[in-house]
């Protein structure tokens, strides 16, 4: 299954709300990279929030996807259990946005 902008917005809500729930800063999000090369970018801005950039175009959505989580996960400097806690509750969120809503 291909990734589609309208897919990227929604599993950014759906991450955003998992996060809150982890105590965890969202990223900003956008797409693509500006590298070419790359699928997947994280940004620092002067502010000291982070932008994580994912490319859309010829990937499977679950790549998409995993490079979200791990672009949460690094912005955050989380590590260990803690990191591995927040993966599956991240993963989570988006192969069931339903359940978040709850």
């Amino acid at each position: 299954m291909e990734a589609t902008s309208l897919r990227f917005a929604s599993a950014v809500r759906s991450l955003g709300l998992a996060a809150r729930g982890q105590d965890v800063v969202l990223p900003g999000f956008r797409s693509p990279p500006r590298a070419d090369d790359a699928d997947r970018t994280l940004r620092w801005r002067p502010d000291g929030s982070a932008v994580v950039a994912v490319r859309l175009k010829e990937r499977p959505w679950t790549a998409v996807l995993a490079d979200m989580i791990e672009g949460v996960v690094v912005a955050n400097g989380l590590e260990g259990r803690r990191a591995e806690r927040c993966r599956g509750a991240l993963w989570a969120a988006v192969e069931e946005p339903d359940r978040q809503a709850a």
